[in-house]
């Protein structure tokens, strides 16, 4: 994928605040390339994360403790956002909270983990953020 390529998706990814699986998929593989950099937050529980996350996830934030971890996700206001949940209806709620907050480059997976095709893991360690 071109950096001209990559520049597009981001623009369209970030004006519309979704991102589609194969979406997804190219980006990640992007940020691994060096080409384009961002964090990709899942906010289900801790048990859904042990049953199954997707592979470059950097942070964890569960719903039901959004408001614990508020100063810490203020920290990434000016990073490149992704949100992921199982069906994309709790990253909907949240991205909408984020954006009356002033995040402004946030976007979430639209159906969710249930309909993501990239590779997962069973078990995956928590992220670092996880005490």
């Amino acid at each position: 994928m071109a950096t001209s390529d990559v520049e597009e998706l981001q623009e369209s990814i970030f004006a519309d605040a979704q991102v589609a699986d194969n979406e997804l998929q190219k980006l990640i593989k992007n940020r691994e390339d060096g080409k384009f950099d961002f964090k990709l937050i899942d906010i289900r529980e801790i048990y859904e994360y042990s049953d199954k996350s997707i592979d470059g996830t950097d942070l964890l934030y569960p719903t039901s403790q959004l408001h614990k971890y508020i100063d810490e996700l203020n920290g990434y206001r000016e990073e490149n956002i992704i949100l992921y949940c199982r069906t994309g209806n709790r990253t909907a709620q949240v991205l909408g909270i984020l954006k009356r907050m002033g995040f402004e480059k946030i976007a979430h997976l639209t159906r969710g983990i249930v309909s993501y095709s990239g590779k997962t893991s069973k078990n995956a360690k928590l992220p670092k953020n996880i005490k």
